[in-house]
């Protein structure tokens, strides 16, 4: 069994949203073979839960605007750490960088078939680890200023 176009649908405007919102390492996978209850997983990162929120909200304004689709179950909200995002077809993560690598779905998942993905969205990849680098730069040249 493979995902329903309908699927590759709802995770294509998902995934789209999400590059719009800048998430990090957006990647889909086809885990219909695996698991009965849903036919695809959408997994994006950011690195503060504001913009975990920001992705969530795009992400479910426009499968509702665009496709007439409304999630069935939204968990996570109130900590925006991992927002969940079940809409039967598809389940959408939407993690904080830190969750992201902690639990690490990639590798629970990385023998199912990966998802084509919007260009946009293929772009994000790698954006978590630019991130972090930039980030620990500028922490380490401010512990670095003159403190005379």
């Amino acid at each position: 069994m493979t995902a329903t176009d309908r699927s590759i649908e709802l995770i294509h405007t998902a995934a789209q949203a999400a590059a719009d919102k800048l998430a990090h390492d957006i990647i889909a996978y086809d885990v219909s073979d695996v698991l009965s209850i849903t036919d695809a997983f959408l997994l994006a990162s950011a690195p503060n839960d504001r913009q975990v929120k920001s992705i969530v909200d795009e992400i479910e304004e426009r499968l509702q605007k665009e496709l007439g689709a409304k999630p069935v179950r939204r968990e996570g909200d109130r900590e925006a750490r991992w927002v969940l995002l079940d809409y039967v077809d598809i389940v959408v993560h939407v993690q904080h960088s830190e969750e992201r690598v902690f639990y690490a779905l990639e590798r629970l998942w990385k023998d199912c078939p990966e998802l084509d993905l919007p260009e946009d969205a293929k772009a994000t990849r790698g954006k978590a680890e630019e991130h972090a680098k930039l980030q620990a730069a500028e922490e380490s040249a401010d512990l670095g200023g003159d403190w005379r």
